[in-house]
């Protein structure tokens, strides 16, 4: 049936342009031998083709630019006719008596381009005359195509300030008018054409009228190139009449694209000095517009013109474009109660954009939009809509971009609280995406309350989450989210001994409780960086292993004690007897015979109990061997016994 149907357009449409062709010719054949009644004749039964109501609007198009084509020629012979003594007055007045009324129109509209460059009448008259006789076609397409071709021929001629058409009779305010005329009395006709026809078609009008859409909208595009439109008129004469025209007519797609064309085609600073009217007509708008896109584009662009200069910053601060917006988008969600999330997030990540843009000294403006954020998403529990999910990430990765430093979002009270609505797979991204901001920026965590602040920032990066089994994660992305995680565990650090040792205990109380899994990842970095404070206090010139100080390398070296064990019950026996023959040394260093004595212990323990394959069992003893010998703090009696250790061992291996 479709096919049918496509099969008879394209006949009528191959009819219609035979038909134009044929009278075409007889036109220019008479326009060759400067007979004007013919060529008014022929081109009238040639815009007759343009009378069908049996193509789509795109077939219909096609049609109708043959037919401009030909019109443009015949506007030249009008120009010719004129400079050959024709009376232009004669030739409007001649051309009214074409039967039909749309060729009628059509003729009309070329005559008068030609009148309106003869200066024999005011531009305005004309005009005015012009936009009003176009009433006359009140079906929705031919109408659009009509006043579509009456737009094109006017608007090099509209009285605008340096225009040749501007005079004492003549002004701007009268183009303005012509301009808002034509622009509502084409949106009528676009809207009108979704009750033509019926119901079950409705989709496919859609679809036709969605395509004609830039018909409607090149109106607003010639009213921002009016150079005698300046910021007064646009805010008295210009905006409450397009405005007026979007709100009243109730529809959806009219409305979502002419909210659209209005933030595209007028500049950025008539926006930001009419933000008033323009934020008043969004709750006015249907519930089904895409509110959310629009009013982000709006503040997108702002957000543009705010970074284009410094100079324009005083502007946003004297309309107070912030608290406007912030109270827009609180109305409009108010409005649509069943706005989506996406929606919702999509806002105040707009919101935030533009906060941080124009206010970046302003932290409270930006937790404000972030806590306002949250309000609106209590009672939802985790966010589990990809795209909005997408805008939170989006909305948290704003403060990060813009000030290069997790420690100021950190600031933002509100910053965790939105990261609570994120699902568990999200948050692991977003903890990636804080991570690499901290290693890109090389930013400096140096107290244990940050660090707390930051690790519950990351736990999803930190901690098994429940409801998700180890065997379902990608081995590949876990390992890489743990090997960030240990190179931001290396990146901690601290002058002061003793709040290093703080934040080394901050540190192991989270990853101490982050599963079997992650500990051999997250442990050796934890180990390495103890340490380093190790030797920071081994090279004080103070004695640091009198009782009386507060972070001594033997109660570090307890807590590493502590520490590796963890990891000899998460089957890695062999990186915990590394890691216990690394601290043996360092208490070796820091003439500490007991302690290191202690990590030989437990990694000879280790090696009888834990580490059963022979391969791994000769690499162990190797490494025991080879740290035993680069020791110098043991006695006789603790050398002896260990060095007898693993002499059996060995005579074992031979056995």
């Amino acid at each position: 049936m479709m096919l049918d149907g496509t099969e008879d357009e394209e006949k009528f449409l191959a009819a219609g342009i035979a038909g134009l062709q044929q009278n075409s010719f007889y036109m220019h054949r008479a326009l060759d031998s400067n007979n004007l009644r013919d060529a008014l004749k022929y081109s009238a039964q040639m815009l007759s083709e343009l009378r069908t109501s049996k193509l789509s609007p795109h077939k219909y198009y096609e049609l109708y630019m043959r037919a401009f084509d030909q019109l443009r020629k015949l506007e030249m012979f009008f120009e010719e006719e004129t400079r050959r003594g024709c009376s232009i007055i004669d030739l409007y007045e001649l051309v009214q008596h074409a039967g039909n009324i749309l060729p009628r129109l059509y003729l009309l509209c070329t005559v008068g381009s030609v009148y309106i460059k003869s200066k024999e009448a005011p531009a305005k008259d004309v005009l005015k005359d012009l936009v009003e006789m176009c009433r006359g076609i009140q079906h929705p397409v031919r109408g659009l195509f009509l006043r579509s071709y009456l737009s094109q021929v006017s608007r090099d001629k509209l009285p605008d300030i340096g225009s040749e058409y501007e005079g004492d009779a003549d002004t701007v305010a009268d183009a303005v008018e012509f301009v808002l005329q034509n622009f509502t009395e084409m949106n009528k006709l676009w809207v009108r054409m979704q009750h033509q026809g019926p119901a079950r078609e409705k989709e496919k009008r859609e679809k036709e009228r969605s395509e004609l859409r830039d018909l409607v909208g090149k109106n607003l595009h010639v009213l921002s190139q009016i150079e005698g439109v300046d910021l007064d008129m646009y805010k008295d004469a210009v905006l409450p009449r397009v405005l007026e025209q979007v709100v009243n007519c109730k529809d959806e797609l009219a409305q979502f694209y002419l909210m659209d064309c209005i933030i595209q085609v007028f500049p950025d600073e008539y926006h930001l000095q009419t933000l008033d009217v323009l934020l008043g007509a969004y709750p006015q708008l249907q519930p089904s517009v895409d509110i959310k896109t629009v009013l982000s584009q709006l503040m997108e662009r702002l957000s543009n013109y705010a970074a284009s200069s410094a100079e324009v910053l005083p502007e946003f601060l004297q309309v107070e474009a912030f608290s406007k917006l912030s109270n827009a988008i609180g109305k409009v969600i108010e409005a649509q109660p069943d706005m989506p999330t996406v929606g919702v997030v999509t806002l105040y990540s707009s919101l935030l954009t533009f906060t941080l843009h124009v206010h970046p000294d302003r932290l409270d403006y930006a937790d404000q939009v972030l806590g306002a954020c949250v309000k609106k998403l209590s009672g939802k529990g985790k966010i589990e809509d990809n795209k909005a999910t997408k805008q939170i990430v989006a909305l948290l990765t704003a403060p990060l971009e813009k000030y290069n430093d997790i420690m100021t979002a950190l600031k933002l009270s509100n910053y965790p609280r939105v990261m609570e609505y994120l699902d568990i797979p999200t948050t692991k991204v977003m903890a990636t995406v804080i991570i690499q901001s901290i290693m890109k920026n090389g930013t400096r965590i140096s107290t244990s309350e940050k660090v707390e602040a930051l690790f519950e920032l990351i736990k999803g990066l930190i901690k098994d989450s429940d409801g998700i089994p180890n065997n379902e994660l990608d081995e590949d992305d876990f390992k890489e989210e743990q090997n960030s995680l240990a190179r931001l565990i290396l990146m901690l650090y601290n002058d002061d001994p003793e709040e290093m040792f703080k934040i080394i205990d901050t540190v192991r109380k989270h990853i101490l409780n982050g599963g079997p899994k992650r500990l051999p990842f997250t442990v050796p970095p934890l180990v390495f960086s103890s340490l380093k404070l190790v030797r920071q206090l081994q090279g004080q010139e103070e004695n640091p292993f009198g009782d009386d100080a507060s972070t001594t390398p033997k109660k570090i070296f307890q807590l590493l004690n502590q520490t590796i064990e963890t990891l000899s019950g998460v089957l890695a026996p062999e990186l915990a007897l590394q890691l216990y023959l690394q601290c043996a040394e360092a208490a070796n260093d820091c003439e500490l015979e007991p302690v290191a004595y202690e990590f030989f212990t437990q990694a000879y323990i280790l090696y009888e109990e834990e580490i059963s394959d022979s391969r791994a069992q000769i690499t162990a003893i190797h490494l025991i061997i080879g740290t035993l010998q680069r020791m110098h703090v043991f006695g006789v009696e603790n050398r002896d016994t260990l060095t007898h250790k693993a002499t059996g061992v060995i005579i074992e291996f031979r056995y």
